[in-house]
């Protein structure tokens, strides 16, 4: 049989095996439907099976074989499209080339034992079928990277936009206190602006340097010790009400919340899910924190209210350089806090999960052991970490 008529009468044999590959091969906690994990699979196989019937010249043949076909930074095609949604579900690069080299196999393992006969156009054939997953997978390799390239410089320049604030702040403040006629009260205020300034370039600067520490290694770096939820809610809610002072934080502590964690990064979770919440709470509603102890558990939520979260953003706001629109004005734009909270919650063997309805309000539940799994990034105690910002207790 034909392999182009092979491939359009196992269509569905093929994409089978496909969709099982590639929930194999899936990024963890991407929880992917079947239909996006077939993605553009079919469209896919059918333009392989157009290129095979289609007529082929020797220049056409060399020119595709040394990757110099018009058609690689062509139209969007399927495959085209098929490496950009990967790029979007946080598939790597050789993810999405494991992807192809496993098609390839799929097709040439089933069609072969249909083949009654190896002869020239069998082998040419198979050449030409090769060729054409090559120039498919190029396609896909192009338009991932251009995806990824985009959302590089989109984040370069929100980083350039977003430090530009807070440092002509400073610089403006620093101004004013080398002048004369500058009363006590003006420069509280003054120093005031500044502190909460630093506190937006310090939030940028953290969330940054987790990013890249995710990137490079096996999740956040952790170090562990004995301590006490209480007092990293309490410092959580300080660094958070600093930030946005005209902002209401409520607090609700029920049960024992001593643990063995990294008290330096739960601060830093909880003050990215709290600012987060100022950020996009309805202006004239608090922000609750509860914080929990269960038996083996610790659990902590914080809720705000306002404009529920569409259902198609529920997971992707947990994505690196994700932003959605801000009731009032953000502290960063980078989209890396949520991102940062989760990574968090699961170098310490938790769970971290949103819910949003107009009833409830938009709840970000943490939910963790008392003792970090062992299969947690977890380092040496001796990892440098500064203390724990003290902070007053609030209500």
């Amino acid at each position: 049989m034909q392999l182009s008529r092979f491939i359009h009468s196992q269509m569905d044999a093929i994409l089978a095996d496909w969709e099982e590959f590639a929930r194999r091969n899936a990024p963890d906690d991407s929880h992917m439907t079947d239909l996006a994990l077939r993605d553009h699979a079919r469209d896919i196989l059918y333009a392989v099976a157009l290129d095979l019937e289609s007529p082929q010249s020797q220049d056409e043949q060399f020119a595709k074989s040394q990757g110099d076909s018009d058609d690689v930074r062509g139209p969007r095609t399927a495959a085209a499209i098929h490496g950009a949604l990967r790029q979007d579900s946080d598939f790597s690069l050789l993810q999405l080339s494991a992807e192809f080299r496993a098609l390839r196999a799929t097709v040439l393992r089933q069609w072969l034992p249909t083949v009654g006969h190896v002869d020239d156009h069998t082998l040419d054939e198979m050449v030409r079928f090769n060729e054409a997953i090559d120039q498919a997978l190029a396609q896909s390799i192009v338009a991932y990277s251009e995806r990824a390239d985009a959302a590089r410089d989109l984040f370069l320049a929100v980083l350039g936009h977003d430090l530009r604030s807070p440092l002509a702040t400073v610089a403006m403040i620093g101004q004013l206190l080398t002048g004369t006629g500058v009363s006590p009260e003006q420069t509280r205020q003054l120093g005031q602006r500044a502190s909460r300034s630093a506190r937006f370039m310090s939030h940028m600067v953290d969330d940054l340097l987790g990013y890249t520490r995710v990137q490079m290694g096996p999740g956040i770096p952790t170090s562990s010790v004995e301590c006490d939820l209480a007092d990293v809610v309490r410092a959580a809610l300080a660094d958070a009400g600093a930030t946005y002072p005209n902002a209401h934080f409520d607090m609700q502590l029920d049960g024992d919340l001593r643990s063995h964690a990294d008290p330096v990064r739960l601060q830093q979770l909880l003050t990215n899910l709290l600012v987060n919440a100022a950020q996009h709470g309805a202006s004239g509603f608090p922000v609750r924190l509860e914080a929990e102890g269960q038996a083996g558990d610790l659990v902590v939520r914080v809720i705000n209210q306002g404009r529920p979260l569409p259902t198609e953003d529920i997971e992707r706001i947990f994505k690196p350089l994700v932003q959605l629109p801000a009731a009032e004005t953000r502290t960063t734009s980078l989209g890396l806090g949520l991102y940062i909270a989760r990574e968090i919650a699961m170098a310490h063997g938790g769970t971290l999960r949103v819910t949003s309805d107009s009833e409830h309000g938009t709840i970000f539940e943490l939910r963790m052991p008392r003792r970090a799994s062992a299969a947690a990034p977890l380092t040496s105690a001796t990892t440098d970490h500064p203390a724990i910002t003290s902070a007053p207790s609030m209500r």
